[in-house]
């Protein structure tokens, strides 16, 4: 009975403190929520007092009552809930019932309503109010206990209009975008602690959440038919400014990559790891789609590849890869990796298997591998295309000089005195145009990979369909060098500083061809006699490849060394035709 009898006087002592704080007009006289600065010009520095003391007073009676309880988050001060009242009226007048401020279009208004509640408030909190707790030895933040009352209206009022607009995809859609920027708003010029829930968990419902996605699919899609069909869609807009334009990725891959970006800004802030999850597995299933557009593009125009939108194309898929493959070593989706890692093969629709999750846990893949893999191949597809189109109209302007009498050719002792070859100029002409033009059109790092194969396609060329099918006397020998050396090469030389390099077999080819005859007499006899003698131990002469290496032959074997000397007019003993 007497414990009875003290808790029903606390629960008057406290009645009596309640009407007494109705009594001072809702603290009207201190003109909260208006400017603290006001109460002390107005002199009512003694009502100030009395209100400190009551506020205490009732801290005091309401921890009594109410003491902390761990597993649920604390709840507000007694004090404040009172201040708060006001409040609570107001919003509920305004936004409930048929107030015409109570509309599914404008959740703007009353997420506004109490952001402005929380600014104009926040001085007199932090002035008035947060005194009075740190004289009373309590841990609160005076300006974070306002704004988590203010938010439980907030959260009521989220979740009731979430629920009614499941099949208004407008204005759900509106109203996610709301709460998303309420959400911002509140933690950065709020500096609302991350620790303690905002809205955004209300979003992540189930019902909610899955119309939420299906609403970016949907409209991811419909802003890809939009970008894919626009009259820019292929052009760069930065196709002007060299500097800025080393990917010259076209508009609709731009655009693509930033309706990613912004889908990503939307839930990079979400609360949920696996809610963030199901959000980058959407992107990934529209990369996807992208690409399989893209494909469908580039097949209509694989019959020009050196066109523009093909090329395009190939700057869009090449774009893509690149800013995923930036995305893989971004922190955020490096934590949303290992997020994945720990929620095991649940959290990543269709599983992975052992070995991907290995290299997932290792950070030596990415999340993002698979649709780099398939970019990657349509990149090196469509590379191949264009250099096979380009080496078939090289190969056509290449006929006449394929067909040189290069045995018939007259030796010139006096290098100054060459030109390039006749029949030569048309295929140089065709390598120097294309070149230039694949240098216009394509990325920085595509046009590094498009003339390094290219060069390469030539290389194997001019080896096969021109050394090898012809027979060479010492002048005409010392004209494919110079047709290579002073003009092929010079070609690609601005592209690097060696291009030479780059053709290999062609290089080695002619200093095998032009070597003095006496030098090219001993290094058949040299690799003949290695030949017969590589089976018997203890000869202790170098192998030919030592001598080889010292011409400056690296690349070609011993074999294709004597296939070559074979076809010098030069030396003695040898056949060729008339």
């Amino acid at each position: 009975m007497d414990k009875l009898e003290q808790t029903c006087n606390q629960v008057d002592f406290i009645e009596r403190h309640m009407k007494y704080l109705r009594c001072l007009q809702h603290i009207e006289e201190l003109r909260y929520p208006l400017s603290y600065q006001a109460c002390i010009t107005d002199g009512k520095s003694q009502r100030l007092s009395l209100f400190s003391d009551v506020f205490s007073q009732l801290r005091l009676k309401n921890e009594a009552l109410s003491p902390p309880q761990l597993s649920k988050p604390a709840p507000l001060c007694l004090p404040i809930q009172i201040m708060l009242l006001p409040l609570n009226k107001r919003f509920k007048y305004h936004f409930y019932g048929n107030r015409q401020t109570n509309s599914l279009s404008k959740p703007e208004w009353y997420l506004t309503q109490v952001l402005m509640w929380m600014g104009n408030n926040s001085t007199f909190m932090e002035e008035t109010i947060q005194p009075i707790l740190d004289r009373g030895g309590v841990t609160l933040s005076a300006k974070v206990e306002l704004c988590r009352g203010l938010l439980s209206l907030v959260q009521e009022k989220v979740a009731s209009d979430a629920s009614k607009l499941l099949y208004d995809d407008v204005l759900f859609c509106h109203l996610v975008e709301e709460v998303l920027q309420f959400e911002k708003e509140l933690r950065s010029n709020h500096s609302y602690p991350a620790e303690l829930p905002g809205v955004l968990h209300l979003l992540l419902e189930d019902a909610v959440l899955q119309k939420w996605l299906t609403m970016e699919k949907k409209m991811a899609v419909e802003k890809m038919d939009a970008m894919l069909s626009a009259e820019r869609a292929w052009s760069s807009q930065y196709k002007d400014i060299s500097d800025m334009d080393d990917l010259k990725a076209p508009d609709c891959a731009e655009t693509f990559m930033t309706l990613l970006q912004v889908i990503t800004e939307r839930y990079r802030t979400l609360p949920c790891p696996s809610a963030q999850l199901k959000f980058l597995e959407l992107q990934k299933e529209l990369v996807d789609d992208f690409r399989i557009r893209l494909t469908q593009v580039m097949k209509e125009e694989s019959r020009c590849p050196l066109g523009v939108r093909y090329c395009a194309i190939l700057n869009a898929v090449n774009y893509i890869s690149t800013i995923l493959g930036d995305w893989g070593d971004d922190v955020f989706f490096l934590q949303l990796q290992q997020t994945a890692v720990s929620l095991g093969e649940e959290a990543i629709p269709g599983g992975l298997g052992i070995m991907e999750m290995g290299r997932l846990a290792s950070l030596e893949g990415s999340l993002f591998d698979g649709l780099l893999a398939l970019l990657d191949r349509l990149k090196g597809d469509m590379l191949g295309r264009l250099l096979d189109f380009l080496m078939r109209e090289i190969k056509e302007k290449a006929k006449p000089y394929c067909q040189e009498r290069w045995l018939s050719l007259p030796s010139q002792q006096d290098q100054s005195t060459m030109s390039l070859s006749s029949t030569a100029c048309p295929m140089m002409l065709c390598v120097r145009d294309r070149l230039l033009n694949l240098h216009q059109v394509l990325g920085f790092s595509l046009f590094h990979l498009a003339w390094q194969g290219l060069a390469e396609r030539l290389d194997n060329f001019l080896y096969q369909d021109v050394i090898l099918c012809n027979n060479f006397s010492d002048g005409g020998a010392a004209q494919l060098q110079f047709d290579m050396t002073r003009n092929l090469f010079p070609l690609f030389g601005h592209y690097c500083k060696k291009p030479e390099n780059f053709f290999k077999h062609v290089k080695e080819a002619c200093i095998i061809l032009c070597l003095n005859v006496g030098s090219a007499i001993l290094l058949r006899s040299l690799i003949k006699e290695s030949d017969m003698t590589r089976d018997c131990a203890g000869t202790g002469d170098p192998p030919p490849e030592s001598a080889l290496n010292e011409l400056g032959v690296y690349c070609l074997a011993p074999c294709d060394v004597l296939i070559l000397l074979s076809l010098r007019t030069s030396c003695p003993g040898q056949w060729y035709p008339s």
